[in-house]
Order: structure tokens, then C-alpha cells, then sequence
């Protein structure tokens, strides 16, 4: 466990510690399988999705344009701007994660769908035990 960054707000070092373990990679889980979890993420303008770890092999589809900002567990922050359609592929050997939140810092929604493999990772995927991936 990465320790939060001193000079992030104290709710923000608080909620990473909260959410370690947290599974919910989105903020509605539509579709589960043995083989995948599938997730929508809709950020209205300044909404952001707290921090969650993916530990699973994934891929994310923007179903609009938009931006967003991410703070990482080892204190990296990252910007990005997306394309409808953009989509991106992730792949963790064992043991390996990432752990982020994201908030949109656009004008407009920002929306993806996430796509968790449970097939073909080489980690089990993290129990979704509190359910409440609003945060």
C-alpha cells in the first residue's frame, strides 16, 4: 500500500485508505458473467468516481468526448482527453493493480463502459462485497 500524498486534501488521503480493495471499477455494474463484469460510468461535469483497484485484465470504450483527471495510489496525477470510441486495453500479471480515482473535469457527461476479463487474468477478481460504487 502506497501511502496517500501529504499534500492531497485529507478526504482524499482518507478515501484512498478506505478503498485499498475496493473492486467496484465503475459506478454500475450491468452485466455479470463467469467470464466478465461489464460497468458503465457516466461523470456529469466535476462528478468523479472515488478510488478503486483494478486488478483484473480490462478494456474501457468513451462513449462521448470529454476529460478527466486521475490520482493514483504512488501520487502520479494524470490528465486525459477522450474521443468517443477511444478505447484502451490493461493487462496485470500477478499481483500487479491499479488503483485510481477519476473525475471529470469537461463541460459535458463523460461516459465509458469498462469491461473486466475474469477468463485469462492472473488475478482473481476482487469481491464486490459492498456494492456501493457511488462515491
Amino acid at each position: 500500500m502506497n501511502p496517500a500524498p501529504k499534500d492531497w486534501p485529507q478526504w482524499r488521503q482518507e478515501e484512498l485508505a478506505r478503498n485499498q480493495m475496493n473492486g467496484c471499477v465503475g459506478m454500475r455494474l450491468v452485466s455479470e458473467t463467469d467470464e466478465v463484469r461489464v460497468w458503465l460510468i457516466d461523470l456529469a461535469p466535476g462528478e468523479r468516481i472515488g478510488f478503486h483497484r483494478h486488478v483484473l485484465n480490462y478494456f474501457w470504450t468513451a462513449t462521448s468526448d470529454g476529460s478527466a483527471r486521475s490520482h493514483f495510489d504512488d501520487g502520479r496525477i494524470s490528465d486525459a482527453a477522450y474521443k468517443l470510441g477511444d478505447t484502451r486495453h490493461y493487462a496485470f500479471a500477478p499481483g500487479e493493480y491499479m488503483l485510481h480515482d477519476l473525475e471529470n473535469t469537461g463541460s459535458a457527461k463523460l461516459s465509458f463502459v469498462t469491461t473486466e476479463l475474469k477468463i485469462g487474468s492472473a488475478n482473481k477478481p476482487l469481491p464486490l462485497s459492498a456494492l456501493k460504487p457511488r462515491f
